[in-house]
């Protein structure tokens, strides 16, 4: 499927020209442009006559319940921007299907560096990637810190009971997933690891807003210096400063561990295997200078006072969550309603997380 097809059932620029037109004033100029760089939902780069424009729509076809809820996820951007917790401005919000064919959402554009398989020149230095490894953590304890009743989103979730719903969602939409994916590839150990999250399920955990999804590639540095401006041309002494949290569209009330334990599953420690998949989980942060897990979690704890007790658990959640959004991917792939080339790398990759996450269960993967 060609990058103009798939675009088109994205967007359709004349009713989005009218939407903005009427929404935010007439513009002589409308250009769309597709980020392909994340894996969920869709995000098109839109420049309004001089308004430089973030839309977030889910992608098209049939999605499984709640897995790409865009307004739910502008709810909760919306109520944290007069927090600590940096997000990007909203502007928009339209449950409106004549204008694109689905829910979406409208944010200002930032400018910045976003790391995922690479750093930028100039935080390749030993200093630079400390702090940016203790701001990620700091900024995970801010989000756990929001007094989410006053900020408005009290009703946002249950957090009594989430970790063990948890489990049971994703394994849901593992079965989802598996209505098609079974046809093409056995998952032999998902059984085991199904069972063996069932029965190690915590019984207490603090209740805070969770953002579901908080790892390095979905947050954007910048220069301190700079505010919200960076490039590799930035004096080389530059603080990194993360300016925007991004895809929250998994965020609710429930158990900060989960997003702890995600962040952890992303994070590659210097004497680590290689990671099942590569353009996934990166190995950037094994380089001089990035906190090590032990480090990061050390940080987290004097933060937010909390104890993170178990760890293998959270990893193994995370781990095996990603294999459900991975086994989602696959399925949205063999139905044509994705041309994302990390969909169909998923035949392989999910049985490699669940190979991994046999591993931490069997105490052979270094936490």
């Amino acid at each position: 499927m060609s990058d103009e097809t798939y675009l088109d059932r994205l967007i359709d620029e004349e009713q989005l020209r009218a939407y903005l037109a009427d929404a935010l004033g007439p513009a002589d100029r409308l250009k769309v442009k597709r980020v392909d760089a994340g894996h969920s939902n869709e995000t098109l780069f839109v420049t309004w006559g001089e308004q430089e424009l973030v839309v977030r729509r889910p992608p098209p076809g049939k999605t499984a319940d709640k897995a790409h809820d865009v307004l739910r996820e502008h709810h909760v951007v919306d109520a944290l921007q007069e927090t600590a917790v940096p997000v990007p401005r909203t502007v928009l919000e339209s449950d409106d299907h004549e204008v694109m064919g689905s829910d979406f959402y409208v944010m200002e554009k930032l400018e910045g560096d976003v790391i995922r398989t690479e750093e930028p020149a100039w935080l390749a230095r030993p200093d630079a990637r400390r702090q940016l490894s203790t701001e990620l953590v700091d900024t995970l304890a801010a989000i756990h810190d929001v007094d989410y009743e006053s900020v408005g989103l009290g009703e946002f979730g249950y957090p009594e009971g989430f970790t063990q719903r948890q489990v049971d969602r994703w394994h849901e939409q593992f079965k989802w997933a598996r209505e098609t994916t079974a046809d093409h590839r056995d998952l032999p150990s998902l059984e085991r690891i199904t069972e063996w999250l069932q029965a190690n399920v915590p019984e207490d955990h603090p209740e805070t807003l969770v953002q579901g999804d908080y790892k390095l590639d979905n947050v954007m540095v910048a220069p301190a210096a700079e505010g919200t401006v960076a490039s590799d041309d930035a004096a080389t002494g530059s603080e990194p400063k993360i300016i925007a949290v991004f895809d929250w569209e998994m965020a609710t009330l429930g158990d900060p561990f989960t997003d702890l334990g995600w962040m952890l599953s992303f994070w590659h420690d210097e004497d680590d295997p290689e990671p099942p998949i590569p353009d996934l989980y990166p190995t950037l942060t094994a380089r001089d200078g990035y906190l090590s897990r032990q480090e990061l979690i050390d940080r987290y704890e004097t933060e937010t006072g909390y104890t993170f007790d178990e760890p293998r658990f959270y990893i193994v959640l995370a781990t095996y969550k990603m294999g459900a959004l991975g086994e989602m991917f696959f399925r949205r792939y063999l139905e044509g309603n994705s041309d994302d080339p990390m969909y169909p790398t998923m035949e392989a990759g999910v049985p490699g997380l669940l190979e991994q996450a046999t591993a931490v269960i069997d105490g052979e993967y270094e936490i």
